[in-house]
């Protein structure tokens, strides 16, 4: 029998902050990695081309190039069979920047169970009543006002339209 393997890739750059950037994985989830930890995991010295990278101007001279980070401005070379010398860029796996990284919570996320929890104590509600109202569990109401899961679509619709007898809309800017 033949396994699907999933192989992580970045699909877009979010932002850049000094030494730590914010992607898009394949999987749709944003992440940050603070590359201070990735560099001195993957044992970049002062010895190394891709030290350079320290330095905040050089390392936002990122790329991505196929689904991966990029740094063309490491003076990093290989040997062909020829014997001559090719530059090629210092790129990192965007499996072990998955491992490395840690997911970035949203601004509609924070908001999102702020909004819930709000709702359910203006309707007098405990955590409780409304998973009992919604088919949901008191756990998983605690999670999503204290922003430590995500939520599906129609979850999120069964909590506000039938859990706090509210209308659901969404928007995107």
């Amino acid at each position: 029998m033949r396994q699907n393997i999933k192989i992580p890739r970045i699909l877009k750059i979010n932002w850049i902050r000094e030494l730590s950037i914010s992607v898009v994985f394949n999987n749709g989830e944003s992440r940050i990695i603070d590359f201070r930890k990735v560099l001195k995991q993957l044992n970049v010295d002062k010895n190394s081309p891709a030290n350079i990278l320290f330095n905040s101007n050089e390392f936002t001279k990122i790329e991505l190039v196929d689904n991966t980070l990029s740094w063309n401005n490491v003076e990093q070379y290989i040997t062909m069979r020829n014997g001559e010398k090719m530059k090629v860029p210092y790129e990192i796996g965007a499996d072990v920047l998955l491992k490395f990284s840690h997911p970035e919570k949203s601004e509609i996320s924070l908001r999102l169970g702020q909004m819930v929890r709000e709702a359910r104590l203006k309707k007098g509600l405990t955590q409780q009543d409304l998973a009992l109202k919604s088919g949901t569990s008191r756990t998983y109401i605690s999670r999503i006002e204290n922003d430590r899961s995500d939520l599906e679509l129609a979850t999120l619709r069964k909590i506000i339209e039938t859990g706090l007898g509210k209308r659901l809309e969404i928007s995107i800017k």
